[in-house]
């Protein structure tokens, strides 16, 4: 392999993109129109919250208490923490996004001072989740505090005196719960997910309609050194445009970001080497510009739209599209988006969706290398 022969393809490549007011339009304009228009336009609900329980108290009156969360449709509860800590490892780890807590003395307080408050953490990073979880806990403490009050009123046949119990939410990591801040860092996987994949679908394909990849074959270039001269490029395009968005996201629409730089750009990078290599394998198998384009648009913008978590939580899905789901890069880079940019998690933290990334990283670079020959058939 030769790095002058690879300078060279990068720099014919360099040259295509110049000479294609297209492929510029695509690259400056349009992700910060789609950054637009999520950020301002688009807002949404979502249904059943997964959730964590933690009873201080311990007591009857308690898992009374508790059970009328369990009774509900609007909750499933997946974990009985035994602590603070337990809660928020499991809110970090998305196993729950709503933590309810029963404090100690809860019945005591009931029972003497006729008031008790109860809490909720509700991990707000996906804000829509958060804001149908702390409606529906309202509303299951509402209605649990009216019965102790209708049978108070029946047991001593008056009102005054009548036990409540009061709500006390508390939200992580988006404590204003706006969908904004939820929506804008998916649309940096959005943006580049299309973009990488759409541009790159072009190049063996242009070169196939143009009439140049005779001539292409015909140099001592290798396989392997065209596949790098043509996609670097668009790698350092694709790390503007994460830039580029990453930037007006936090300057301009005020997203919290409470992780690392380093750690977001070290996995668009890894996001980036998936959806290029997705491209390029796309561009040697189509060999026309026009089914390039309909592939690329096809295998990225909808996944990444409708299936990755951007738009519609993945645990509210069919246990069949859940299953496909697991093949989407996208999905393990939205997650990482919302855990960097509002959790600040840490990299042990996302180990488990870099992993898998980097495992669909290693199949997609494998088949777009073994997928483009230096012959004519």
């Amino acid at each position: 392999m030769s790095w002058t022969r690879i300078v060279a393809m990068t720099r014919k490549e360099v040259l295509q993109i110049r000479r294609d007011p297209r492929s510029l339009l695509i690259i400056l304009v349009i992700p910060l129109i789609q950054l637009f228009i999520f950020g301002y336009a688009v807002n949404l609900d979502v249904k059943h919250v997964p959730l964590c329980i933690y009873d201080r108290d311990g007591t009857q009156t308690s898992q009374d208490f508790l059970k009328h969360f369990q009774a509900t449709d609007y909750f499933n509860i997946v974990r009985v923490s035994d602590s603070y800590a337990d809660i928020v490892r499991n809110i970090d780890h998305g196993v729950c996004s709503v933590a309810v807590v029963v404090p100690p003395q809860f019945a005591e307080s009931l029972h003497s001072r006729g008031q008790a408050s109860v809490q909720a953490i509700l991990d707000a990073s996906d804000s829509n989740s958060a804001s149908i979880g702390m409606g529906y806990a309202q509303a299951i403490v509402q209605s649990y505090s009216s019965e102790i009050q209708v049978a108070w009123q029946q047991e001593r046949g008056l009102a005054e005196g009548a036990p409540n119990v009061t709500f006390e939410p508390r939200t992580w990591f988006n404590e204003d719960l706006e969908s904004m801040a939820n929506l804008v860092p998916g649309v940096v996987a959005l943006v580049m997910a299309v973009v990488g994949a759409f541009l790159t679908s072009l190049t063996i394909a242009r070169e196939w309609e143009r009439g140049t990849m005779e001539q292409l074959i015909s140099t001592p270039v290798g396989k392997l050194e065209i596949q790098i001269g043509k996609l670097f490029p668009y790698f350092v395009i694709g790390i503007a445009d994460t830039a580029i968005c990453a930037g007006t996201a936090v300057w301009w629409f005020g997203v919290p970001f409470r992780g690392s730089w380093v750690v977001l750009f070290g996995c668009s990078m890894l996001f980036l080497l998936v959806v290029l290599s997705l491209g390029y394998f796309i561009s040697v198998t189509a060999k026309s510009q026009l089914g390039a384009c309909q592939m690329a648009l096809l295998a990225t913008f909808l996944p990444t739209f409708l299936l990755s978590g951007f738009i519609f939580p993945i645990d509210q899905m069919p246990v069949v599209v859940q299953w496909i789901t697991a093949v989407l890069p996208a999905r393990y880079y939205v997650s990482i988006l919302r855990n960097v940019f509002l959790k600040g998690s840490e990299v042990r933290l996302l180990a488990g969706d870099i992993s898998a990334l980097a495992a669909i990283a290693v199949i997609l670079v494998v088949l777009a290398t073994r997928s483009f020959h230096k012959r004519l058939a």
